[in-house]
């Protein structure tokens, strides 16, 4: 008699270990300047930390309401409010997750039914289509194309369709760095109104841009009541590993979304929750200076992407920066990656595992042309690795 084999779930098959986690693996292993996986290598601000250290102090040890501290979900509403214009009641429309990356699954899990399908944009944040599988759903892509990155409008015209359940836009866009204009949002909106579909909106560099503000596509006609919004705090206040983020959504698609949640979590860390009212209610001249900090060591590594050889594409906003290998002589962005974190000592992230693979499996020739380069790092950290890729020598021609 035959023995079954037991292992990964089918759905999560094609999905494996991330390449976050092999890049970071492998850094370590070599000795690498990290510039891969996308969390600062320096702490947050003293006044966040002091926060949390307090609320350990006074007790703050014990699960909190599933959906978020009363003085959490009151924060996020009014930062909302603040940046958006728009009201929300904190008891019915924002959930508290552990992190964007939790409240992108609850999303799925609680409103996306097995062959609904789910639009998402090319190139990616890895976890979407993971989610997407989880709920059951199935991904329809399409694609921002260099060198402009622009929202691709008539394509996503063409890829919405009867089963349709949901759009998902991010803006602040990971890893291209567009910041979508109002006009390409409009469009967006435009095609799900007529579809009659959800929008997810995936908006945790909101405070991280260098020309022109984000608009979320919450605050255009007709899109509040369709409309789920996601944020966090690490990336605004250098915090990635406390993982407390929120959903934003109408009462109706929060029910949802909290049914999912609190059988992901329960709830998120509770004095980290206490900590986030203390950082959201910094003051306006803390998100400028961050602004400033970021634009600095974004004009820092384009510059050291530059003398290396390589002509990267200016980020509007995200703290990662794109550049095209193919100078280098590599077949493929996963063969440069694992040279340049091997030989040279330096991580980058191969851009394919943000696309999906086409119907044999495969990804074509533009998924595996971009590299991304995180400089959500010190100068130090920066220059370091800029001058370890002087030694990158182009291919001979």
């Amino acid at each position: 008699m035959s023995q079954r084999v037991f292992g990964t779930a089918a759905r999560l098959r094609p999905f494996g270990e991330s390449v976050f986690a092999t890049i970071s693996r492998l850094a370590a292993q070599h000795g690498a300047v990290n510039l891969g996986q996308g969390f600062p290598n320096f702490d947050g601000p003293e006044f966040v930390k002091e926060a949390g250290i307090r609320a350990i102090r006074e007790g703050h040890g014990q699960y909190a309401r599933t959906f978020g501290l009363p003085e959490a979900t009151k924060a996020i509403a009014a930062r909302f409010r603040a940046t958006s214009g728009i009201e929300v009641e904190p008891d019915a429309e924002v959930t508290v997750t552990s992190g964007c990356t939790e409240a992108i699954a609850a999303v799925m899990l609680g409103l996306v039914d097995p062959g609904d399908e789910v639009v998402l944009v090319e190139p990616f944040y890895d976890s979407y289509p993971a989610c997407v599988a989880m709920a059951g759903g199935t991904v329809r892509a399409v694609r921002l194309r260099a060198p402009e990155f622009a929202f691709p409008l008539e394509d996503l015209r063409r890829a919405v369709g009867p089963r349709t359940k949901a759009i998902l836009v991010n803006s602040p866009h990971n890893p291209t760095g567009r910041v979508l204009t109002r006009a390409e949002l409009e469009g967006i909106a435009a095609i799900a109104r007529a579809a009659d579909c959800l929008v997810i909106s995936d908006e945790v560099y909101e405070e991280i841009w260098y020309d022109e503000p984000p608009v979320s596509i919450a605050t255009l006609p007709g899109m509040r009541e369709r409309t789920v919004v996601m944020s966090s705090l690490g990336k605004t206040f250098s915090l990635t590993g406390w993982k407390i983020g929120w959903t934003i959504a109408p009462p109706n698609l929060t029910a949802g979304i909290r049914a999912a949640h609190q059988f992901l979590t329960f709830c998120s860390a509770t004095p980290l929750q206490r900590a986030a009212v203390d950082a959201l209610s910094a003051p306006r001249g803390y998100y400028e200076s961050l602004r400033g900090e970021y634009r600095a060591r974004r004009d820092l590594m384009l510059a050291e992407l530059r003398a290396a050889g390589f002509d990267p594409f200016v980020p509007e906003g995200s703290y990662f920066a794109l550049a095209e290998h193919g100078r280098f002589g590599f077949a493929d962005d996963v063969a440069f990656a694992r040279h340049l974190v091997e030989k040279v000592g330096v991580a980058c992230i191969p851009c394919s595992a943000f696309y999906a693979p086409g119907d044999d499996g495969a990804k074509d020739r533009e998924a595996y042309s971009l590299v991304r380069f995180a400089f959500c790092k010190t100068d130090e950290t920066i220059r370091a690795a800029g001058a370890r890729m002087r030694a990158l020598q182009p291919a001979a021609r």
